[in-house]
C-alpha cells in the first residue's frame, strides 16, 4: 500500500502531511523510518544537531544478521571481556566461536539515517518542540529546523531579538524515539514522566598504539568497584582507533568525571589524548506503557528499553524501533489505535524475562562491595560464561543445557548465602 503526502492544493500555505513523523534519529528512530520508508509510507525522520550519545558502542551478531549492518562499519572486534571485582580480582572470559563487534556512534547512527532516506525517508535536522492537534484532530509535530535555529542565533546577535518561528507538519502517526528524557513522551504519554536513569558519562580517549598492561585493544573491561560507580558499574571498550572510558550511577553527588579520571589514571590511560566528553540519562526498565491509545508510540530510550545490569541498548533499541514501525503500520492500515499496543506487548512477550532478570540482579549485586566481589567470583565459572555469552550473542534466554541452569542457580544461592568464598 502506497501513502502518499496529503495537501490542500487551494491553500498553498497548507502543512504537509505525513503517515509518520519520526522523532529522533539515533537507532531506534533511524530503524523505524527505513522500515516504514520501505513499505511505502510517507515518513519524516526529524533528528537534533550534534547529538551523540554515550555508548560503548558493542553490538551482538545477532543485531547484525537482523538488521544488515555492513562490515566497514564495524571499527574493532571484542574476543573476550574481563569483570575486574572490587580487590582488583580479574575474571577473563573469552567469547567461544564468535565476537562483539564494536561501532562509532557518531558514524554507525548516520549511517542508519542515510539508510533510511535512501528508501524514501525525508531526512531533516532539526529540534522537536511541541505537539498539538488540528481542526480535524490530526497530530501537529512543531520543531525548528537546523536553518531556523541558525537564523535565531544570528537574529539574537545582529537584533538581540530572537526569531520565535517554528515548522509545523501534520502527521497520521507519531513514533517517539528522542531519548531517555523524551519531550514527546511527557506531552503524550501517561507515566513517562516518572521513568527513572542511571546517568553515564564516558570520554572518548585515543587508543594506545599497542597494547599496556590494563589495556588490551580486543577486550572490553567491566570494572565493578563502589569508588568508581556505587550502584552500576565502569567500563574501558575499545573501538580500534579510539577508546570509551566511562562509569554510571544513579547516586546524585556523585562525581562521575572524577571516577573516569581516576580509572583512566588506573589503566594506563591518564595521559592519551581525550577527544571528546559526553553524558546522557540512561533509562533503568521500559516504561508501563508505550502508546498514547491514539496516534503515538514511544521507541528506544523513549520507551525505556535499556538493559538493566549491563546497560546494553543498540541491540534492544533497534528492536524497538522494528516492532514500532511494524505497530505503526498496523495502525495506518486499520485504523483502530490499539494496534500501537502491539509494538510494547511484542518486545516485553520476547524479552521481559531477560529485563526482569537483570533487574533483580543489578538491585541486588550491584549494592555492596561483598557483593560484587561475589558476583564478579560467579563469573569464573565455566556454566555461567557460556550461558551468559550464548543469550548475549543469540538475544534470547539459552534453553538448550537444562542442568547447566539448574547448577548455576545452586551456585548462586551458594554465593549468595556465603556458603562458598569469594
Amino acid at each position: 500500500m502506497k501513502y502518499e503526502p496529503a495537501v490542500d492544493m487551494n491553500n498553498p500555505q497548507s502543512m504537509m502531511t505525513y503517515d509518520v513523523v519520526v522523532i529522533g534519529g539515533g537507532p531506534s528512530g533511524a530503524t523505524a523510518a527505513h522500515q516504514l520508508a520501505g513499505l511505502g509510507c510517507s515518513v519524516l525522520l526529524l533528528d537534533r544537531r550534534g547529538r551523540i550519545k554515550p555508548c560503548g558502542g558493542a553490538i551482538p551478531p545477532r543485531l547484525i544478521r537482523d538488521f544488515q549492518i555492513p562490515d566497514e562499519l564495524l571499527v574493532s572486534r571484542i574476543y573476550s571481556a574481563r569483570m575486574v571485582a572490587p580487590s582488583n580480582r580479574k575474571v577473563d572470559i573469552p567469547i567461544e566461536n564468535g565476537y562483539v563487534g564494536m561501532v562509532d556512534r557518531a558514524a554507525f547512527d548516520e549511517w542508519l539515517r542515510q539508510r533510511a532516506a535512501a528508501a524514501g525517508a525525508e531526512y531533516r535536522i532539526g529540534t522537536f518542540e511541541r505537539i498539538t492537534r488540528d481542526t480535524d484532530g490530526v497530530a501537529v509535530i512543531h520543531f525548528r529546523s537546523a536553518e531556523s535555529l541558525d537564523q535565531a542565533q544570528r537574529d539574537v546577535h545582529e537584533n538581540g531579538a530572537e526569531n520565535s518561528a517554528s515548522i509545523r507538519v501534520r502527521a497520521r502517526s507519531v513514533i517517539g524515539a528522542d531519548g531517555a528524557k523524551s519531550l514527546l513522551a511527557r506531552q503524550t504519554v501517561k507515566g513517562a514522566e516518572r521513568m527513572k536513569f542511571v546517568f553515564a558519562y564516558h570520554e572518548i580517549v585515543r587508543s594506545p598504539v599497542v597494547d599496556q598492561a590494563d589495556f588490551v585493544a580486543t577486550r572490553c573491561d567491566v570494572i565493578y568497584r563502589g569508588a568508581l560507580s556505587p550502584d552500576f558499574y565502569s567500563w574501558i571498550f575499545p573501538h580500534g582507533a579510539t577508546t570509551s572510558v566511562g562509569t554510571g550511577s544513579a547516586r546524585k553527588g556523585f562525581s562521575m568525571r572524577a571516577s573516569v579520571t581516576a580509572l583512566r589514571a588506573a589503566s594506563g590511560l591518564g595521559e592519551v589524548e581525550t577527544l571528546r566528553r559526553e553524558g546522557a540519562p540512561i533509562p533503568l526498565k521500559p516504561l508501563g506503557r508505550w502508546d498514547n491509545g491514539r496516534d503515538v508510540v514511544l521507541a528506544g530510550d523513549a520507551a525505556g528499553v535499556v538493559a538493566p545490569a549491563s546497560g546494553e541498548g543498540i541491540y534492544y533499541a533497534m528492536l524497538g524501533g522494528q516492532l514500532a514501525a511494524e505497530a505503526v503500520h498496523a495502525f495506518l492500515q486499520s485504523g483502530n489505535p490499539a494496534a500501537l499496543k502491539l509494538a510494547r506487548k511484542r518486545f516485553m512477550r520476547e524479552h521481559g524475562t531477560v529485563f526482569w532478570v537483570l533487574g533483580i540482579m543489578q538491585r541486588f549485586w550491584y549494592t555492596s562491595e561483598g557483593r560484587r566481589e561475589r558476583f564478579v567470583s560467579i563469573c569464573r565459572d565455566p556454566d555461567v560464561q557460556k550461558l551468559t555469552f550464548d543469550s548475549y550473542m543469540n538475544k534470547k534466554l539459552e534453553r538448550k543445557k537444562p542442568m547447566a541452569h539448574v547448577r548455576i542457580f545452586f551456585k548462586d544461592l551458594a554465593h549468595l548465602f556465603g556458603v562458598v568464598r569469594a
